[in-house]
């Protein structure tokens, strides 16, 4: 299984997050996922919100990679104006 984790530094706003998510459920990619950071063990989160795709392996998700639905949700997540990183894992 293939996750791209999508972790936001500021809180979003939630009618421009709203449109933001119609973008990303284009992505073809078995689910899409996303909510509000409300804590840290540490006390406050260094991270607001957190959103996620999920693949069933590592084809599908180049497969998704190669569409431009992939690439418009950077373009568009960027353009929201809330610094954000993404990173990839492989679950076992």
């Amino acid at each position: 299984m293939i996750r791209a984790f999508v972790l936001y530094e500021g809180d979003v706003d939630p009618d421009r997050y709203a449109q933001h998510v119609e973008l990303c459920r284009r992505v073809p990619a078995g689910a899409f996922r996303h909510g509000r950071v409300f804590g840290s063990p540490a006390g406050a989160p260094k991270h607001r919100y957190y959103a996620e795709f999920e693949w069933a392996d590592m084809d599908g998700f180049k497969s998704a990679a190669r569409d431009p639905s992939f690439a418009e949700t950077a373009k568009d997540a960027e353009a929201m104006g809330v610094p954000f990183s993404v990173e990839f894992a492989e679950l076992s």
